[in-house]
């Protein structure tokens, strides 16, 4: 038993050393082959294979990350975008004796998705002099859209023959009332219930390795499992609390509106299993949500309101 334990965690830390650190997952499945070879995956199996769940509890690294090179005296700074959908960065100078930047900060940049750019070059303002300075970052996922897009009509998230309560929806006083939620809606629904896309678009990011949920907001707030779509007009989806391992789309996917992306769950901060949904627009270094409308099986549109029942709509082209 000592040596099959000693070789399960020499082939564990083999996959790991294996993997990429910003892909490496929280969660490695264990499983035997129907010819007796033990398969150690960030995957679970896709069939009726029986697995163990070893859960990982290392973070993944940021997603949108700076570096630096050049010399001490002319540093230059890359910043490279890990999503599959543009982000705006603005980067600012912080505690800066003597500097000279080029382009002058602070300043914003848009930078594409999967693509790394040079975004500025720092020196001394008196060369004879020494300089010191720090760089700030901040970053919002999407490419700004000063003004907010409306008008917006959608399917419901779910499948066409199903329906479920909302259990918070626009404006709700419980979580919903920063400018990121005011405009989200929480749709109560059994762990495992299909989630499908609203609307067309690129799978933007995918988070799916958090197993736990609770009401400590410290704790959770940022461990929700979630997909995030962005759509041809600049506006962006966001699907959360998601399941662990459940998503079934890849980042850089292209999904068309009624595509099964995911089963509800209850990662993250959440009080119960329930699906959060926000249409998200960045209107410049700034996230807000934005209001829209359900599309209704009848050809009609409803505004989800908290305690109605919303009814899945077939996609129709």
């Amino acid at each position: 038993m000592l040596k099959i334990l000693k070789l399960t965690l020499t082939l564990l830390a083999c996959l790991l050393a294996a993997l990429p650190a910003s892909s490496i997952a929280k969660n490695i499945y264990k499983y035997q082959d129907e010819n007796g070879i033990w398969h150690f995956t960030d995957r679970a199996p896709d069939d009726d294979t029986e697995f163990e769940t070893v859960y990982m509890e290392r973070e993944p690294e940021p997603r949108v990350r700076i570096r630096q090179e050049g010399t001490k005296r002319s540093p230059v700074y890359l910043v490279f975008n890990d999503f599959w959908g543009p982000v705006e960065v603005e980067l600012r100078l912080k505690d800066d004796i003597n500097v000279l930047s080029e382009p002058p900060l602070p300043a914003r940049f848009v930078i594409p998705g999967q693509k790394e750019q040079v975004l500025v070059g720092i020196g001394a303002l008196n060369p004879e002099m020494s300089f010191q300075y720090r760089l700030g970052m901040v970053t919002v996922p999407g490419k700004p859209i000063p003004e907010p897009v409306t008008g917006l009509e959608i399917l419901p998230p779910i499948a066409p023959d199903e329906a479920y309560l909302v259990s918070q929806g626009f404006l709700g006083e419980q979580t919903h009332n920063t400018p990121d939620s005011e405009y989200a809606i929480d749709i109560a629904m059994p762990v495992g219930t299909a989630i499908h896309a609203v609307r067309s678009g690129i799978v933007m990011d995918v988070e799916e390795d958090f197993n736990k949920g609770g009401t400590d907001r410290k704790e959770f707030v940022d461990k929700a499992n979630h997909v995030r779509i962005v759509h041809p007009d600049g506006t962006m989806a966001l699907y959360a609390h998601l399941d662990l391992a459940s998503v079934i789309v890849q980042p850089g996917a292209r999904v068309r509106a009624g595509q099964k992306i995911a089963r509800s769950g209850n990662t993250g901060f959440s009080s119960g299993p329930h699906l959060h949904f926000a249409i998200h627009q960045n209107t410049g270094l700034n996230l807000i949500s934005l209001p829209f409308r359900f599309k209704t099986p009848d050809g009609g549109t409803v505004e989800p309101e908290k305690l109605q029942m919303v009814k899945g709509t077939a996609y129709t082209p």
